[in-house]
């Protein structure tokens, strides 16, 4: 068809609309540049470091599934201590390779009461210098998309958003490089009432939300907020100051906790220094001359530094020239980097060949004291702790935890903040990860049939199938249908692996439901019980599915002290990293594991094992496959080290063949070491969970 399938005049489909004129004034607005003098830093600090744009967010984000499908890489949580701080998000491209896509946003609505062209410019900015923490080989590979919000028709609003599209459209993203070939509108951010007899209006100011993604080229090289612990001189903390010391305060969070406003906002001065800055923390980044990067945004620099502290537990002493204030909370763009101190000409001469040498500058070093210290001229002006600016930080998310789940488990978890020794995640392995046990049988040639088994609502089936497939499986989808139906037997199966996620929503009891529907249904309760009558298979069930096989106890030998997993004690779903330890069990998967302790990714809502009496949890007690343990590896109930509270950390149990094993864990999604949102250094293509399947492989021979 010569390349058009499809020639129509788009009249045909759309109609012949009228052309839409609005005939709209620019309003002038003139608010004077406030006062900040008056400000003690102390009180400044706590109220911006409260202030919800700022604070910690885990709140929302640990009730978010963000590990299923097992393509994650860079998830908001970072380091040994999972602060929510990450500037970017990185997914993987497939299970056997580390390219990857990398996803962040940018916002800035409260300068649009100011100024809407620089609001506009600052989101595409802010998005920008959050999407360079991950590696990308051009700023073209980056695309935008576009989520404007206006209060169309209210005068004046709707020049703003003229001058707004026009500015980050037609000038600022072809400046840059890069388009935004996609996006949407909210045109009514208005609503008016009447009250007592006098009109009311509330007007949503413009508003601009940029979502940025590009293609990454090395998902390991991600960059983050943690800081590596190199006091004095081992390290330097450097300042990308794109605001070039302007340090402009309007419509700053500084400015919003005290209710002033006015002033001149930041702006993107120059689209060629924003472009030098992103294209010269990519040359250094894949260089490996970067040991930690994050961007100045909310809060300004001194919120930078305080969220890298509290993903690293070091501290850091700053010093800072000029006006304190402005320079502690502008909000101008930038970024801190962490630089090893023999790199430290190497990151200068980048930065000064990129015309940038008078953005970058010394801003100060790691300390052991764990204080954020800062000083002018010399003069120490602010010195605290990181345990207590972390405390301020989380108070917004202890509140709404305490209010909306379990209170004690909110207690908990705030006052785990308290703990400064807590050495965080860890690895200590009894095994080697990079031994493939499974290599001799996969070079013999045969790969045996494993049944991915899932139902409605089962969302984790392909990074399960993914990770028996690596370790020499034939990994075929079985959904539950098939087997009601007849259309697939187990009997040509050596393993039957029950996946998580949502079977029936959840709603008949997480796992429940999918268990009746083998119980009651007379095909598939023949199928699945001579199947765990032969000898020579193996089966696991996995969150949803470690559910539903517990429920199934009647149909498999040697389950009768199998716990029932009911709600969380928090009330929550809960998506976690989490520290667990494998115990010495007859389980098959867990061959050559025991005493090993690591990293592992949960996700559930209903995984506290609740036995019905003590006698039945002390037959269990020599076919515990796993349980939580606390970051010194002592097994924990405690919140969120165990998420589910279940009692001695249980949550992982075997049968006496150790053939038929359960665990509420998900060791399918982190069986690469790409995959785990924090890893030790010197672990390579494999995760120590890839042992797992692996000794599966080996059992079947």
């Amino acid at each position: 068809f010569d390349n058009h399938p499809v020639d129509m005049a788009l009249e045909v489909v759309l109609g012949k609309p009228p052309k839409m004129l609005r005939d709209v004034k620019r309003l002038a607005r003139h608010l004077a540049a406030p006062d900040y003098s008056s400000i003690r830093l102390n009180e400044a600090v706590n109220r911006v470091l409260r202030f919800p744009a700022v604070a910690n967010k885990t709140f929302l984000i640990s009730i978010g599934d963000r590990t299923v499908g097992g393509l994650c890489s860079r998830d908001p949580f970072v380091g040994p201590w999972q602060a929510p701080v990450a500037d970017a998000a990185v997914t993987l491209m497939g299970f056997s390779t580390n390219r990857g896509e990398a996803f962040a946003i940018g916002e800035r609505t409260p300068l649009a009461v100011l100024n809407g062209p620089a609001s506009g410019r600052m989101a595409v900015g802010e998005a920008l210098t959050n999407i360079a923490s991950a590696q990308i080989a051009d700023i073209g590979d980056v695309k935008l998309s576009a989520n404007w919000m206006a209060a169309a028709g209210t005068p004046g609003e709707d020049a703003i958003l003229f001058d707004t599209v026009e500015a980050v459209a037609m000038e600022l993203c072809p400046q840059l490089g890069i388009s935004i070939p996609v996006g949407k509108d909210s045109m009514s951010m208005r609503t008016a009432w009447q009250e007592r007899g006098k009109g009311r209006e509330v007007v949503a100011p413009l508003s601009l939300i940029v979502s940025a993604f590009a293609p990454c080229v090395d998902a390991r090289r991600t960059l983050t907020p943690q800081l590596q612990p190199l006091d004095g001189d081992k390290s330097k903390l450097i300042l990308i100051d794109l605001g070039a010391g302007r340090n402009r305060m309007g419509g700053s969070v500084l400015a919003q906790v005290y209710d002033k406003v006015g002033g001149e906002v930041p702006d993107v001065d120059s689209a060629a220094r924003l472009k030098a800055f992103f294209e010269t923390i990519q040359r250094l980044n894949g260089q490996g001359a970067l040991l930690a990067y994050h961007d100045r945004s909310d809060g300004g620099l001194f919120v930078t530094l305080a969220e890298m502290m509290f993903a690293s537990h070091v501290g850091v002493t700053i010093d800072v020239t000029g006006d304190l204030l402005p320079a502690l909370f502008s909000e101008e763009l930038g970024a801190v980097i962490q630089v090893a101190a023999s790199q430290l000409d190497t990151v200068r001469n980048a930065f000064a060949s990129a015309g940038l040498a008078e953005c970058a500058s010394d801003l100060g070093v790691i300390n052991r004291s764990g204080r954020l210290v800062v000083q002018s001229a010399g003069r120490e002006v602010y010195s605290e702790s990181g345990v207590a600016l972390q405390r301020t930080w989380s108070e917004l998310t202890y509140q709404m935890q305490k209010l909306r789940d379990n209170p004690d488990c909110a207690q908990q978890e705030f006052d785990r903040i308290l703990d400064a020794s807590d050495p965080g995640l860890h690895a200590h392995l009894t095994f080697n990860p990079d031994e493939d046990i499974a290599a001799p049988y996969v070079s013999a040639g045969s790969r045996p049939k494993v049944a991915i088994l899932r139902e409605q609502g089962v969302n984790g089936q392909i990074e399960m199938a993914a990770a028996f497939d690596r370790a020499g499986f034939d990994s075929v989808d079985v959904h539950m249908t098939d087997i009601i139906s007849g259309r697939t037997q187990l009997d040509g199966f050596k393993g039957v692996v029950a996946c998580g996620g949502f079977s029936y929503g959840d709603v008949l009891g997480a796992g429940e439901g999918w268990a009746k529907s083998i119980l009651f249904n007379a095909r598939a309760r023949e199928q699945f019980s001579l199947f765990f009558q032969r000898a020579d298979v193996f089966a696991l069930g996995v969150c949803n599915g470690c559910q539903m096989m517990s429920n199934l106890h009647e149909l498999i030998p040697g389950t009768a002290h199998w716990p029932h997993f009911v709600r969380n004690r928090s009330e929550q779903f809960e998506a976690r990293v989490a520290m667990v330890e494998v115990l010495d069990s007859p389980s098959l998967f867990f061959g050559g594991m025991a005493g090993s302790r690591m990293p592992i990714a949960t996700a559930h809502g209903e995984g506290y094992a609740e036995f019905k009496d003590a006698s039945q949890m002390a037959q269990a007690q020599n076919l515990i496959a796993m349980r939580f343990v606390d970051n010194r590896g002592d097994a924990t109930e405690r919140y969120p080290l165990n998420p589910n509270g279940s009692p001695n950390g249980i949550t992982g149990l075997t049968t006496r063949d150790g053939r038929f094993t359960v665990v509420m864990p998900h060791p399918e999604r982190v069986f690469r070491s790409v995959q785990n949102s924090w890893r030790p250094d010197g672990w390579k293509e494999n995760g120590p969970w890839m042992r797992m399947f692996r000794n599966a492989r080996r059992h079947i021979g």
